[in-house]
């Protein structure tokens, strides 16, 4: 029977304080991992005391790291921690995103830019501050998004950002298969966390109408795929990216 064993491995989940990032870091966690729960470090604080009340939840095997991906410096700092906590880096989940929606029309340069910068250039500064440090067999699993093949009305800085990550997957595998780091993406349909709640009602009603399923995603479907990209059950997978969205695109 096949069994999901990460002992002795060590994930960097980014954006992992809450919602989908921290059900792929309970799900990680879980199957043995030690987990680094990133998040980005805010004037309120508000998401340092979520990321520290996730790492205190999970218990032994887990701690709460600032960086804000957009820095790459940052990240360099935050990785330097996760080897000195648990002594290498084998998986990375590349989780972080914000949404800034508007038509095109109406969308500022800084609307446009914040979620390229953060969505995009975050996993871009994260993949290249990572794959010179991580361990053979190593993983990187990229959060993609449904928008980035159907195209989401309002969602022109969301929708070009979450391409950029599937065609950014598919480059890294390449380049990276000499090192056996496997690259992948999990593109999710609408998944009921706070982001996912900020969708406007009429708009999520639209949505779900397409969907045959009938159904919005539970946070846990998405870390289960997640889950399995990172295991020895997908140990020829690469360059792919797995679209869960209960068929809402196929």
């Amino acid at each position: 029977m096949a069994t999901i064993d990460l002992t002795e491995k060590t994930a960097i989940v980014t954006g992992a304080g809450q919602g989908l990032g921290q059900a792929i870091a309970a799900r990680l966690h879980f199957s043995g991992a030690n987990v680094v729960i990133n998040y980005f470090e805010e004037p309120t604080g508000e998401n340092r005391a979520k990321a520290l009340q996730v790492a205190d939840e999970l218990g032994d095997r887990c701690v709460a790291l600032p960086a804000d991906v957009r820095q790459p410096e940052q990240i360099t700092r935050m990785i330097d921690q996760c080897f000195d906590r648990f002594g290498g880096l084998d998986i990375l989940v590349n989780n972080a995103g914000i949404l800034r929606d508007r038509t095109v029309k109406k969308m500022s340069m800084r609307e446009w830019q914040d979620v390229i910068d953060t969505n995009l250039t975050g996993v871009f500064n994260c993949c290249q501050a990572a794959v010179e440090r991580m361990r053979h067999d190593g993983r990187i699993i990229n959060l993609a998004s449904v928008a980035a093949v159907i195209g989401i009305f309002g969602q022109a800085n969301y929708s070009a950002a979450k391409a950029g990550v599937i065609a950014l997957t598919k480059v890294l595998s390449k380049e990276l298969a000499k090192n056996r780091i496997l690259v992948n993406a999990v593109a999710p349909g609408v998944v009921l966390t706070e982001m996912g709640k900020s969708i406007p009602e009429a708009s999520r009603q639209a949505m779900l109408a397409q969907i045959p399923l009938s159904r919005f995603g539970d946070p846990d479907e998405i870390a289960k795929v997640v889950l399995f990209l990172a295991s020895d059950l997908a140990s020829y997978m690469t360059g792919q990216t797995l679209h869960v969205n209960g068929g809402w695109w196929a």
